[in-house]
């Protein structure tokens, strides 16, 4: 329990952060840097103290990084300033559970009951009123998420779901060869992809000339590099760490409900960093959505 609660804790720290470093640098140069520096830290420790590049889920460990860090880190980073940081973890952590039973389902034949069914029912209602809170005047309220920011939420949550099924997936193998590995080792691993991924998605970005932030000004980097560290050291190292943790002690289903806590604990600091004060709907459909994710995980 320990390790999953701490996860939660870091991933909502990790989702202000992020939003705060891409007002300030623009998505892709927050998100390149931010994997830059996790990895770094995190092949300080893997090359060190734990197991590099060895055992036999790497390539499970890859493939799975690609889509979570990579794929779903860059939706992520496109989604915040258009989301916020609030819409935006609802969408990631509490889609994604459903996504990742879905997956479970047509490819390990992992069978839905009644209960993962009302889970997933409640899930999307919640997130349905949280996205579209309604409106109390034609000056005070904000537009709704246009289709462009729904969709990046979307494979944000598809592309956690799928990493994290395929990261459980490896760990599976490697306990089964007697070789498991420790959670900094597999955050080392996985993050490998997303590096590569991220900085061509950056250089693409760079060349079209699209890589500054939301408001059109110059990066401003000495005000963003305590966010920058904040974020690298709460989402993609420790954070990503202690999932993994928490993956190898309880089951999947547990980690997931635990962790689909996360837009609820974002939502008092983003109301205090960002000044992001969600309404009485958008509050309701949120905690509607967590406590689906919260039985859907528990029900697994």
């Amino acid at each position: 329990m320990i390790p999953a609660t701490l996860a939660m804790l870091l991933f909502a720290f990790s989702s202000v952060a992020a939003k705060r470093s891409v007002n300030l640098l623009g998505s892709s140069t927050a998100s390149l840097l931010r994997i830059v520096l996790a990895a770094g830290l995190l092949a300080v420790y893997a090359h060190g103290w734990g197991a590099g590049l060895r055992g036999p889920s790497l390539g499970w460990f890859v493939v799975s990084g690609f889509i979570g860090f990579g794929i779903c880190d860059t939706a992520i980073f496109l989604a915040l300033p258009r989301l916020g940081a609030q819409l935006t973890s609802l969408l990631v952590h509490c889609l994604g559970a459903p996504i990742a039973a879905l997956t479970e389902w047509l490819w390990l034949d992992t069978q839905l009951g009644a209960a993962e069914l009302t889970a997933g029912t409640l899930i999307l209602t919640g997130v349905a009123m949280a996205l579209f809170p309604g409106r109390k005047s034609a000056t005070t309220a904000k537009p709704s998420p246009g289709s462009l920011a729904l969709l990046l939420g979307v494979i944000a949550a598809a592309g956690q779901a799928g990493g994290a099924v395929l990261s459980r997936h490896g760990q599976l193998l490697a306990h089964a060869a007697g070789q498991s590995i420790d959670g900094l080792s597999v955050a080392y691993q996985r993050i490998l992809a997303g590096v590569a991924f991220t900085f061509l998605w950056w250089l693409w970005q760079r060349g079209s000339g699209m890589a500054k932030p939301p408001d059109g000004t110059a990066p401003n980097f000495r005000r963003a590099w305590p966010w920058v560290i904040l974020n690298a050291l709460s989402g993609p190292s420790l954070g990503v760490a202690c999932y993994q943790w928490a993956l190898l002690e309880r089951p999947t289903g547990i980690v997931v409900a635990i962790a689909a806590l996360t837009p609820l604990a974002v939502v008092p600091l983003a109301w205090w960093l960002d000044g992001e004060r969600p309404t009485v709907r958008s509050l309701s459909g949120g905690v509607l959505a967590v406590l689906g994710a919260v039985g859907l995980g528990l029900s697994r």
